[in-house]
C-alpha cells in the first residue's frame, strides 16, 4: 500500500466518521434532518432522522480541512466528503424503501456505497486503478466494523454497527 491510498482511507473514514464524532460532542443539538421530515408515501420517510444537516456540513468541513492539512486541495477533501455522504444518504434511502428501521445493520450496504463513491470521485487525484478501488472498498468495509465496534466499546456509538 502506497501513501495516496493510505491517505485516501484515512479521507473516507474520516468523511463517514466526522457525522459520529460530532454527534457525540454535540450531543442533541443542531440535528435537522436531511429529508425535513419528508415522505415518499405513507409514512415511509426519505432518508430518516439520523441523517442530518450537522452530520452532512461536519463531514464536509472535517474531511476538507484533513484532506488540505494532508496537502490536498481543499476541493479534494469536499469531493471525498460529498461522496461519502451521498453513498451514505442512498444507503439509507434503499434502507427506507426496504423498510428497514434506521440504523439498522445491512452489511455491503452500508459500507460499499460510502467508500465506493468517493473513490471513484477522486480517481485521477489519487491514480487509482480498478484493483485500487476494489481493494480500499474491501479494507473499508474491514476497518469500518472494527472501528464502529470499538467507537461502541467507547461509548460514543449508540450500537455496535
Amino acid at each position: 500500500m502506497d501513501s495516496p491510498f493510505v491517505q485516501l482511507l484515512i479521507l473516507i473514514i474520516a468523511a463517514n466518521g466526522a457525522p459520529i464524532m460530532v454527534r457525540y460532542l454535540v450531543q442533541n443539538r443542531w440535528k435537522r434532518p436531511v429529508d425535513c421530515g419528508y415522505c415518499l408515501t405513507g409514512n415511509n420517510r426519505l432518508f430518516g432522522n439520523t441523517k442530518t444537516w450537522r452530520g452532512l456540513i461536519s463531514s464536509l468541513v472535517i474531511t476538507s480541512l484533513l484532506g488540505w492539512w494532508m496537502g490536498y486541495e481543499i476541493k479534494t477533501g469536499l469531493l471525498i466528503a460529498a461522496g461519502a455522504m451521498s453513498g451514505d444518504l442512498f444507503s439509507s434511502f434503499i434502507k427506507r424503501r426496504l423498510r428497514l428501521p434506521p440504523s439498522s445493520m445491512a452489511p455491503l450496504l452500508d459500507q460499499v456505497p460510502e467508500s465506493l463513491v468517493p473513490a471513484i470521485l477522486v480517481i485521477q487525484t489519487f491514480r487509482l486503478t480498478a484493483l485500487d478501488i476494489v481493494y480500499l472498498v474491501a479494507v473499508f468495509f474491514v476497518l469500518e466494523y472494527v472501528l464502529s465496534f470499538m467507537l461502541y466499546r467507547l461509548g460514543v456509538r449508540k450500537k455496535p454497527y
